[in-house]
């Protein structure tokens, strides 16, 4: 098998060959397996498993998590538990019913000027993602990790099942999370029996452990949407001045005209 196979399925043509990890570097073999790793990422250390408050940046998908993940003693190399564990490949995923198969990708899609998004939660990927081999639909590890059925008692007592994202199951209503309605296309679960509703972006922090260590993470401008704001400011700015000196301009031209019509 070539090195740009995945569990039987051929990568992009357009993907690097350092974009597919070697799967046989990933888990130690032995009774060490789950309390550590060798993981592709970062082989020049072991990783081990821990459980802390924290937060912490996962180097893998680039995402913030809290409570468990893979770290280096080392150096404080740190990764999701999804993002570790990440399998080469996807099958019959419920957030993508269109294709069958999700590959494993290191680096996110070049998308050129805009940066790829997931389709899930809507955050730019910026690493370790679950693409699509047949459309452009991406996800990171952390949102993969979420079922058709999800227990998840820190937020609510009862399963929560994932609504379709048309038809007749396209309702509206607001998260009980974020208080938020739910918009077209949106992912989302409910509770059958009481009507609890939950955005997948925000079960995700569920899952992640955000929710469940009460942990926020910090809000990073972009760089580029400032400038672009900036920008934008000082356009308006500009018309708003030319605007002003035109609107001058017509006032003292229509004065002017009032009294030559005055001495006629």
């Amino acid at each position: 098998m070539s090195s740009r196979e995945l569990s039987g399925h051929r990568l992009p043509s357009s993907s690097s060959e350092d974009d597919a990890p070697e799967t046989r570097d990933r888990v130690v073999d032995g009774p060490e397996a789950e309390a550590e790793m060798v993981h592709f990422s970062h082989p020049e250390h072991r990783l081990a498993r821990f459980d802390f408050p924290h937060l912490f940046m996962c180097m893998g998908c680039k995402e913030y998590g809290a409570g468990k993940r893979f770290m280096c003693q080392a150096c404080g190399f740190q990764l999701h538990e999804s993002c570790a564990l990440a399998p080469p490949s996807l099958h019959e995923h419920p957030f993508h019913p269109k294709h069958p198969h999700l590959l494993f990708f290191v680096k996110p899609a070049s998308g050129g000027f805009l940066r790829c998004r997931c389709d899930v939660c809507g955050k730019p990927v910026r690493g370790f993602s679950f693409r699509c081999a047949s459309c452009s639909f991406d996800m990171h590890p952390c949102c993969a990790a979420m079922a058709r059925r999800m227990e998840l008692p820190a937020v609510h007592e009862h399963p929560l099942l994932l609504l379709a994202r048309d038809g007749a199951e396209q309702t509206s209503f607001v998260c009980q999370a974020c208080r938020r309605t739910r918009r077209a296309g949106q992912h989302a679960y409910q509770c059958l029996p009481c009507g609890y509703y939950l955005h997948a972006r925000c079960a995700k922090d569920v899952v992640n452990g955000l929710y469940v260590h009460g942990v926020v993470p910090p809000e990073k401008r972009s760089a580029l949407a400032t400038a672009a704001r900036v920008t934008v400011n000082a356009l308006f700015g500009v018309i708003g001045g030319l605007i002003e000196a035109i609107g001058e301009g017509i006032g003292e031209a229509f004065v002017e005209n009032i009294g030559r019509s005055r001495r006629i």
